[in-house]
């Protein structure tokens, strides 16, 4: 089933980037394997997936060292506690929830040990939704105070700033998001005028219910969980 649904959702993706002239080569589908056991991160590989992406660090370890072989990425997409910094760094090829400035400047500290630089991408409340994690960035007339905020980001020697990730307010229309994806394009191109230096090429953004809608305006990474691989088979572990 997991192949087949993995197929589908390919089909779809291609399908959804072609309606708007876009090449589908250029966007990322991480399967996200969070609440799922080993196995199924397995089958999702065999299946073609190139990307997983995890919620909780502690969930992911025993996945990663099992599948260590595996010709997989695995990206960290989930909030990132500042005391799981190094784990972080040490385990995943990607983070997609910098959030704040502490945990920048513990990624930093963690990457330097470890001789590497860590892609980022910064996530971005557009909402105003007080269960999500991220920049507060839903008013527009605060970007400027928002850029000066960010700026010291862009002063760590190991990290690489890519692009940015938000989730928006889960609804049933996936017409309903598409206002919360033109706002994260919107501030994406108002930072790339900020800090020109940086590649922001990538936009994180668009799940199971709504990453065609998503695509169309302009993701480059779809984090696709239920469609793919079905509902959680088990909780968090604590």
């Amino acid at each position: 089933m997991i192949a087949e649904n993995y197929a589908d959702v390919s089909e779809r993706l291609a399908a959804a980037a072609c309606s708007v002239g876009r090449d589908a080569g250029v966007i990322k589908l991480i399967v996200v394997t969070k609440g799922h056991t080993v196995e199924v991160a397995q089958a999702a590989i065999q299946a073609g997936a190139k990307y997983l992406g995890e919620n909780y660090v502690q969930d992911a370890l025993p996945k990663i060292e099992t599948l260590a072989d595996a010709d997989v990425e695995w990206h960290m997409i989930g909030h990132v506690q500042s005391r799981k910094a190094r784990d972080v760094v040490e385990n995943f090829a990607w983070m997609h929830s910098l959030d704040r400035l502490k945990l920048a400047r513990r990624c930093d500290q963690f990457a330097a040990q470890a001789n590497r630089k860590l892609p980022v991408l910064l996530e971005c409340n557009v909402s105003g939704e007080v269960s999500k994690h991220g920049w507060p960035v839903w008013d527009e007339s605060r970007w400027s105070v928002f850029a000066e905020e960010l700026a010291p980001v862009f002063d760590f020697d190991h990290l690489e700033v890519r692009g940015l990730m938000t989730m928006p307010p889960f609804e049933h229309n996936p017409e309903d998001a598409r206002p919360y994806f033109q706002k994260l394009c919107r501030l994406r191109d108002f930072l790339s005028d900020h800090f020109p230096q940086t590649d922001w090429r990538e936009l994180s953004m668009g799940m199971s219910n709504d990453f065609e809608v998503a695509i169309q305006e302009g993701a480059t990474i779809i984090r696709v969980g239920t469609a793919i691989v079905g509902a959680r088979s088990y909780g968090r572990i604590r």
